[in-house]
């Protein structure tokens, strides 16, 4: 595996691919990787030539200061499950390296997709997310992005600024992994103890109930209904549950024949914010 840290030894390098005209797969994470990541890399072995993986820690998408200092950093167990599973190339740059001294202000119109359940709660955090895949996009040029569907709604932020910048990159999404019991791996998960992970698959079961009557009950019932199965478990706190169209993640409620849907839920356990999804057609 290639190990790289700055962004003219990454060109240098991808120059031989480009001009063999092979095929490259670019997977943007912020490390503290885990089986939901490896799941990427295994899925963009089987789609492209080169995988290139990046690890960076991005600041302009943390609305709290403390969020990002507790983040955490395991940069030497990252690079040691890089290289087991046969990542090509591993890109590892400093902030210094991705954002220069008279970095020009960035801004792009994402619509609602700004304004509704992560964009509301978090703002600004996806101007700092297109803001820092936009630039891996321009240094590492590749054919497909691979992006895991548990973060669906930073997922559609992406197809929005491929689309907005007419970038000729393929998005590539990827299902949410999850453990036996269904629980959605997670580096968040990581802060739970035992108890809390127990308590925590109380979210896939509502999402799953959501699924499973979504053509045959009335939507502001089955939403009740997944509310109810939350409310069994005492100690989380739920911030939103939504029924959504999947492009807008405008909520509804009925169903467009015309159109794919998802159920969005974000919760609280032992002090953890989890963010989960499943999509219903």
């Amino acid at each position: 595996m290639n190990i790289f840290r700055t962004r003219q030894a990454l060109q240098t390098y991808l120059d031989g691919p480009r001009k063999a005209t092979l095929r490259i797969a670019l997977i943007p994470t912020m490390g503290a990787l885990h089986e939901g990541h490896l799941s990427l890399l295994k899925e963009a072995q089987q789609i492209a030539d080169i995988v290139v993986c990046s690890i960076f820690v991005n600041p302009t998408q943390f609305n709290d200061p403390g969020d990002l200092e507790k983040y955490p950093r395991p940069e030497e167990n990252d690079l040691r499950l890089l290289q087991e599973i046969g990542c090509d190339v591993a890109f590892l740059p400093s902030v210094e390296e991705m954002y220069g001294p008279a970095e020009e202000p960035w801004h792009l119109d994402l619509g609602n997709l700004e304004q509704v359940w992560e964009g509301e709660k978090r703002r600004g955090h996806f101007q700092g997310v297109t803001q820092i895949v936009y630039k891996l996009f321009r240094l590492v040029e590749p054919d497909i992005a691979c992006f895991g569907q548990k973060d669906f709604q930073q997922v559609m932020v992406i197809q929005r600024l491929i689309e907005l910048k007419k970038l000729p990159v393929r998005l590539h999404i990827v299902p949410t992994v999850r453990n036996e019991e269904g629980l959605a791996l997670s580096s968040r998960n990581m802060r739970l103890s035992e108890v809390g992970k127990r308590k925590a698959l109380v979210l896939y079961r509502a999402l799953n109930h959501i699924k499973r009557h979504f053509k045959d009950h009335d939507l502001n019932i089955l939403r009740q209904e997944a509310l109810d199965i939350l409310h069994q478990e005492k100690e989380i706190d739920i911030e939103y549950l939504a029924i959504c169209e999947t492009r807008s993640l405008q909520e509804i409620d009925r169903i467009d024949p015309a159109k794919n849907h998802v159920a969005l839920l974000v919760a609280w356990v032992e002090g953890v914010r989890l963010i989960d999804n499943m999509l219903l057609d």
